[in-house]
């Protein structure tokens, strides 16, 4: 009987384990370090670029729709190339991963909001250095997805992982939309003390719209850079991967698995769906969110106190998660949070009005409903991926995490694209003009538009799509058994 390889020995190791909270803190810094790094790119650039950086906003958008088409095809080059990647037993497959490329994405990061005037306003450096960004992002949030699905097979493990990672990444957007802001406008020149509505408090806070607050928006991001790159780290020290390929398996994988994985794994093609709808109707309101409390409330300075109320759920309130999908199951889950998030959009809606923009309540109401909905929906949905990384490797037998993880990330990335494009595109159809202080009647019903009811119509069609995902718990659990036994019955064969 032939040795089994000792890569294969590792696989083997207790693929049902149960994590350490060490383990599960190490991995979920791993989501506060990517929403530190990228999430300000989401939620800040299309800002950034055409008030800040001077270019207008059809070009704004067309760098978002360009480099999001490269990764397109770049992506699955990237999940096929992670799946054939054979690991180091001391090191493990995914985990080199968050080293060797989160270097030069906290680089090229900080480059995005370089405050050179040489360069301010151009757009073909605008272009090349999102996309160098957007590309590198691939190689670090590719394999750290993939990561979550080889810590352990128990669901329920899965569930609280996803409930500590989902705190950790909320933390990261507490820090990204409620204090990024603030700081960007404590860092600007020309201040003035402002009232920042939250119990009186006033702070001295110049213009993050002005094209003065370039140095600002470079001195704030390449701290939180940093502090993303020692995040990764911790991640990279702190967890152990377990459920992985074998090295036969691993060099099996070819880029044509993509469209296998796309034709044979229809909980994938639902899950992702899910995805690229989420993710749309989400970057919509953080793409346009600042240009609605700038324009549309008039009040800015009020940003950082009304987000923070909204990260109240996403940090305190993530706990109650896998209760309630206890009580009401996946599907139920979601249709529930969706729903909050539309009362909270309908509350924001009326915040908007000219005789409600003073009364801050409504922007603590809708705010905290609006975050506690879309948090939820948008953060739970990542529980499910290793489930449908398991039903791919029971329909092929050849587990390609890294490949669905990369299918996942493209319709993240398209949702993210469609979120920060298609505001971009509606605000230079309705005129949007980012040099004057005031828009015209045409360019806040667009913004009014993109901040509320796209999102609405596209929280409606997701909760459509989630009522024909296929797979339940139960059905998962026999998946995961039966994967366990295939693997120790071939270990034992050889």
């Amino acid at each position: 009987m032939a040795s089994v390889p000792k890569q294969d020995a590792v696989v083997q190791n207790d693929e049902f384990a149960k994590l350490s909270w060490r383990e599960r803190i190490s991995y979920g810094a791993g989501d506060l370090a990517q929403n530190l790094i990228f999430g300000t790119i989401g939620s800040m650039l299309l800002f950034y670029l055409t008030t800040v950086y001077g270019i207008s906003a059809a070009a704004g958008a067309t760098i978002f729709l360009v480099v999001r088409w490269i990764n397109v095809f770049w992506d699955p080059w990237v999940g096929a190339y992670v799946d054939r990647h054979n690991f180091n037993p001391k090191i493990g497959k995914y985990r080199p991963f968050l080293i060797k490329y989160g270097i030069p994405l906290t680089i090229l990061s900080a480059l995005l909001f370089l405050p050179i005037d040489a360069v301010r306003g151009n757009v073909i450096y605008a272009f090349v250095a999102y996309m160098a960004t957007a590309m590198v992002y691939s190689l670090v949030n590719i394999p750290y997805g993939a990561l979550n699905a080889s810590l352990t097979r128990d669901n329920d493990e899965v569930s609280t992982l996803t409930t500590v990672r989902m705190t950790e990444a909320n933390i990261g957007n507490l820090l990204v939309y409620t204090f990024l802001p603030l700081f960007v406008q404590m860092a600007s020149p020309a201040k003035q003390l402002k009232d920042i509505g939250f119990f009186g408090i006033k702070l001295n806070l110049g213009n993050y719209a002005s094209p003065k607050a370039g140095g600002a928006y470079f001195l704030v991001m390449s701290i939180y850079m940093v502090i993303g790159f020692i995040m990764l780290m911790f991640t990279y020290s702190g967890v152990k991967e377990r459920v992985l390929p074998t090295k036969e398996e691993s060099d099996s994988v070819k880029y044509s698995d993509l469209f296998t994985e796309l034709k044979n794994n229809k909980p994938l093609q639902i899950l992702g769906f899910f995805f690229l709808i989420g993710f749309t109707f989400m970057f919509f309101g953080n793409t346009v969110w600042a240009f609605y409390m700038q324009y549309t409330v008039g009040h800015p300075e009020w940003m950082a106190s009304i987000n923070l109320i909204g990260s109240i759920p996403g940090i305190f309130l993530v706990f109650l998660w896998p209760i309630v999908r206890k009580k009401i199951g996946k599907k139920g889950f979601f249709y529930l949070f969706l729903t909050l998030f539309i009362a909270g959009q309908l509350v924001i809606w009326v915040w908007g009005m000219p005789a409600f923009r003073n009364a801050t309540a409504l922007g603590y109401i809708g705010r905290f409903l609006q975050q506690w909905g879309l948090t939820a929906a948008t953060g739970y949905m990542w529980s499910m991926v290793p489930e449908v990384v398991s039903y791919g490797e029971y329909k092929s037998k050849k587990r390609v995490a890294g490949i669905i993880n990369a299918i996942m990330g493209l319709f993240f990335k398209i949702g993210l694209a469609l979120g920060g494009i298609i505001p971009g595109y509606i605000n230079a159809f309705t005129h949007f003009d980012g040099t004057a202080a005031h828009q015209s009647a045409s360019a806040l019903a667009g913004i009014q538009w993109s901040m509320i009811w796209i999102p609405i119509a596209l929280a409606i069609v997701a909760m459509f799509v989630m009522s024909r995902y296929p797979l339940t718990d139960k059905r998962v659990a026999e998946i995961n058994i039966e994967l366990e036994q295939d693997r120790k019955t071939k270990a034992t064969q050889d």
